[in-house]
């Protein structure tokens, strides 16, 4: 095995990781698909073996003792063991079917006029401007709308949710440093306090208002009984918001990356407008926005050529999964047609994204009225990665309308 791979330490990857993650996880694949950290954690980097564990009932989601140790007593450790993506039934399940009434496919449906206004808008605002920033004044823009619109945050608020998101999120990146953690307590302290508000005024105010029917279905719905408490409530909420936006913000950022960087692709997506849908699923393989998942082995779990023992903490890498070549012939090359194409952005299993449906219908509309209405888009300068193993996008991607 190679002296690098056999070293790898997912706990200290790089800048450089970061910004090409790609022939990392190739190599691993090839020489160590089952990896072990030095901290006994396992990186996993085969299709087949994640697959596994996410369809598997015996992998645990809940982080309660991880994250102690991870964050201790401190906001950060608060919000990530109460939402709804670190948990498992019975308290998965209720929260789930509390927000789940709200994304389904006929619900998401009645919202595409208001993406395609809300696109229209944002697409006739760049083309007056001529030279902007795809993430700051595009991609970033709708998904914070929608999901603000479907929990009722006033618009005066939005503007501070990607900085919320990104503090918060990027604690979870397998190693954080001082300064990130401090960012990310006061996010969501800062966050917390303006949901306080916001939820006890909705409460004492059920007025059917257009916007929030989320946040109703979270207040005032019940599973079996059960109501979730106001600090519950805070705390999916900002679980909604941080993976409602910023997911959707990396999609269509990513997307017009892999356009721009494909041609060939670019224009054969111009040519056929109606390529759209399998596109999506294409950049989502290729650039995944969640790059790494994690699971607790709740039960042994037999994997192709290693069995790993109840206890093991597990790192599923999503990236490595959606470019291995025993799932996806030709792994690196894009193909906005690929047949078939099962890739695992969302995920699989008891913790598929409740999202992925309108991040698919935002990504769509997003992207394709882009590429129409902006056929000659080009980028203007180097275009900047987040500084996070765990999400993959950017947060600055200059680029014109000649």
């Amino acid at each position: 095995m190679d002296g690098t791979i056999a070293g790898f330490d997912l706990n200290r990857i790089g800048a450089e990781f970061i910004e090409n993650p790609y022939p990392t996880l190739h190599a691993l694949r090839r020489e160590s698909p089952v990896h072990t950290n030095p901290d006994g954690s396992v990186f996993l980097t085969r299709y087949a073996d994640v697959q596994k564990v996410y369809q598997s009932r015996d992998m645990l989601s809940d982080k309660t003792e991880a994250f102690g140790e991870k964050f201790g007593a401190c906001p950060l450790g608060h919000h990530h063991t109460t939402s709804l993506v670190f948990n498992d039934p019975p308290y998965h399940t209720t929260v789930r079917r509390l927000i789940s009434g709200a994304f389904t496919p006929r619900k998401l449906a009645e919202f595409e006029p208001l993406i395609d206004r809300i696109v229209d808008r944002l697409i006739d605002k760049v083309v007056d401007m001529g030279q902007f920033d795809m993430i700051d004044d595009f991609a970033k823009v709708l998904p914070t709308e929608i999901i603000s619109f479907m929990l009722g945050i006033p618009e005066d608020l939005r503007p501070k949710l990607r900085g919320y998101s990104l503090a918060i999120l990027g604690a979870l990146d397998p190693e954080v440093p001082p300064d990130r953690m401090a960012e990310g307590n006061a996010a969501v302290t800062e966050f917390s306090e303006i949901l306080d508000d916001l939820i006890t005024h909705r409460r004492a105010h059920p007025d059917g208002a257009a916007q929030g029917e989320v946040l109703e279905a979270l207040i005032f719905g019940e599973h079996e009984g059960r109501r979730l408490s106001q600090e519950e409530l805070i705390q999916n909420c900002i679980f909604l918001l941080n993976a409602g936006h910023e997911t959707t913000t990396s999609l269509v950022g990513n997307s017009m990356g892999v356009l721009l960087d494909t041609p060939d692709e670019h224009q054969r997506l111009k040519d056929d407008p109606e390529l759209i849908t399998s596109a999506i699923e294409e950049f989502l393989r290729v650039e995944s926005p969640l790059q790494i998942g994690n699971r607790l082995a709740g039960e042994d779990i037999a994997l192709k050529d290693r069995v790993l023992p109840k206890g093991t903490y597990i790192h599923t890498s999503i990236a490595a999964a959606n470019r291995d070549p025993a799932q996806f012939p030709d792994p690196d090359r894009v193909d906005i047609v690929r047949k078939p194409n099962r890739q695992i952005a969302f995920i699989t299993g008891l913790h598929v994204c409740l999202g992925a449906t309108l991040a698919r219908i935002e990504g769509r509309i997003a992207i394709g009225k882009l590429v129409a209405r902006c056929p000659d888009l080009h980028g203007t300068g180097p275009r900047t990665r987040l500084p996070l193993a765990r999400f993959r996008g950017y947060t600055a991607f200059p680029v014109a309308i000649r």
